[in-house]
């Protein structure tokens, strides 16, 4: 998919998440430096900063690292996001998830130099943002609830979890207002990515369309949460728009923290160092697997709370069968670390 750059002046765009492949292109079309506002492992198909950063200095483009919550941008976040942009050479092109966050931050910072409010939002609808709620001063009214802002159900999340409750939720009953909140084009299929790092499944077999998979009858908000506000029975997205519920369903999945261990995301996907836990590292997995001939394997699995505590140990499984009907395992040394007291933590499934 190509990157859709949207150019805010002549000096400063903005985009989606921006991949390893976009990065030629920036470079050719004059882009100097990089701004990321996306905290790395918001998403499982992201790259991290670090492998964005040596793949863009190798192009002599300089990066700069501003992860944002999304809907909670502080005054230092504006204040560090205006120093960057004075220091580093230009253009400079700011990314984030849906490039909502970069382009408040940028608004945010003008609106502080003393452009007008209105003119800012006016520029960005233009750009196809939305920005009213992100711009509106915290002490101003919020904005009045209308119907289409209502649903019976809202669910945050639109993975494997949030689809399959609203398929349940419809099949029972046609009399209920469902919509699932998601930014997302793609789906993935996360616990089809140890088959793939096992050797059974194919990567792109863990993939299909958003669109595709949104029950007939739910609508699909296309957006980020920002903030939840249950005293209100209302989340706000990131563009600070609100949505109202009668009945809450929260199931956006976990942020996987790369950074929690020393030298992890300075090796990851290199040197025989990989995770099921990632699209684009599961195959690697599999290329670790099956060149395997002697030697050690170490699989690691780490305190909760992660996604699917089971996956670590279907690696382990799956790849000493793969070695064992290779005929490699006895010249291969296996080795578990657990970070948990116990293999599982349901008590029935132990003696299995």
């Amino acid at each position: 998919m190509t990157l859709n750059r949207i150019a805010v002046t002549d000096d400063f765009s903005v985009s989606t998440q921006v991949e390893i492949g976009d990065l030629d292109a920036l470079a050719r079309a004059g882009v100097k430096s990089l701004i990321c506002n996306r905290p790395d492992g918001e998403g499982s198909d992201q790259p991290t900063v670090n492998e964005l950063r040596d793949a863009a200095e190798a192009l002599g483009l300089e990066v700069a690292y501003l992860p944002v919550v999304s809907g909670n941008i502080s005054d230092e976040d504006v204040a560090a996001f205006a120093s960057a942009l004075e220091k580093l050479p230009g253009p400079v092109h700011a990314f984030c998830r849906t490039g909502t966050r970069s382009l408040s931050l940028w608004s945010l910072d003008q609106r502080a130099r003393g452009k007008d409010t209105n003119t800012l939002i006016e520029g960005a609808s233009k750009l196809g943002y939305d920005l009213r709620d992100a711009l509106r001063a915290k002490d101003d009214a919020p904005a009045p609830e209308t119907a289409k802002d209502h649903y019976d159900i809202l669910i945050v999340g639109g993975g494997a979890a949030g689809i399959a409750v609203a398929s349940s939720l419809m099949a029972r009953t046609q009399m209920l207002s469902v919509a699932i909140v998601d930014p997302a084009e793609v789906h993935y299929y996360q616990p089809g990515w140890t088959m793939v790092g096992g050797g059974i499944f194919r990567q792109e077999d863990t993939v299909k369309t958003m669109a595709s998979l949104i029950p007939a009858g739910v609508t699909w908000i296309k957006a980020a949460v920002g903030e939840f506000d249950p005293d209100n029975n209302r989340v706000l997205l990131e563009d600070r728009h609100a949505l109202h519920y009668d009945r809450l369903i929260v199931a956006p999945g976990l942020k996987l923290d790369w950074h929690g261990v020393e030298g992890l995301v300075e090796t990851l996907g290199r040197n025989g160092v990989t995770s099921n836990y990632r699209f684009d590292l599961a195959p690697y997995t599999w290329q670790l697997v099956s060149s395997l001939r002697r030697g050690r394997a170490v699989f690691t699995q780490p305190p909760m709370p992660i996604k699917c505590a089971g996956a670590p140990q279907k690696a382990l499984y799956l790849s000493g069968d793969h070695w064992r009907r290779s005929g490699a395992l006895k010249d291969i040394d296996i080795a578990f670390y657990n970070a948990g007291p116990v293999l599982f933590g349901v008590k029935e499934y132990v003696p299995a």
